[in-house]
């Protein structure tokens, strides 16, 4: 079987001398993993950047064994991971994604919100303008795991409000959907949310 489809890079891991092992979220067939050869090499490194898009190839020989992919870049976030704060939202938006999205379960919604939560951290002019959209990932994240929604919504001019909703929720996510995984997950949250705190009112 052969699907061609956008994806969003949320995860590249080094496999063998050359390879990585991408994790993508799709539209239509959710979190997908596959190996794409030569991943590491100089022309497909900066393509395999957790929060690009990119045109995802995949074939799936058979069930039980690990498609191949290639991929073929859409849109580059990379400039903006040199920017502290915007690069650890992407890492922590991603990271969420890989750690808690089963494999090839579609969620539309969650890849509809991801993509615009990626484009607003990277176009927003601080993170006034994308907290919000951070939070209802999460939150829909939560939702569509089964766990509801569990948040009223800040005013989205009262930054002190929006910093403990971003607290709040993290108990959710930390409680129900990264028990097991809390250390190695929400450490990536935790920087986030120091960079955070250090902008107070001015964010």
């Amino acid at each position: 079987m052969l699907i061609r489809t956008p994806a969003l890079v949320c995860a590249a891991r080094p496999h063998g001398e050359v390879g990585v092992i991408l994790r993508a979220l799709t539209e239509s067939h959710g979190m997908v993993g596959a190996y794409v050869a030569g991943g590491r090499g100089r022309a497909l490194r900066p393509v395999l950047i957790a929060g690009n898009t990119v045109a995802l190839e995949l074939n799936v020989r058979q069930a039980g064994q690990m498609p191949s992919a290639r991929v073929e870049l859409m849109a580059s976030r990379a400039p903006f991971l040199a920017e502290p704060l915007p690069a650890a939202a992407i890492d922590w938006a991603t990271a969420l994604s890989v750690a808690v999205l089963p494999e090839r379960h579609p969620y539309p919604l969650l890849y509809d919100a991801l993509s615009a939560l990626l484009d607003a951290v990277c176009h927003a002019p601080s993170a006034r303008g994308w907290i919000r959209a951070l939070v209802a990932y999460e939150a829909l994240v939560l939702r569509e795991l089964g766990y509801g929604d569990r948040l009223e919504r800040a005013q989205a001019e009262d930054w002190a409000a929006q910093l403990a909703q971003f607290d709040r929720i993290g108990g959710f996510l930390a409680r129900y959907l990264l028990a097991d995984r809390r250390g190695d997950v929400m450490g990536a949250r935790d920087m986030l949310r120091q960079r955070l705190g250090r902008i107070g009112g001015a964010g």
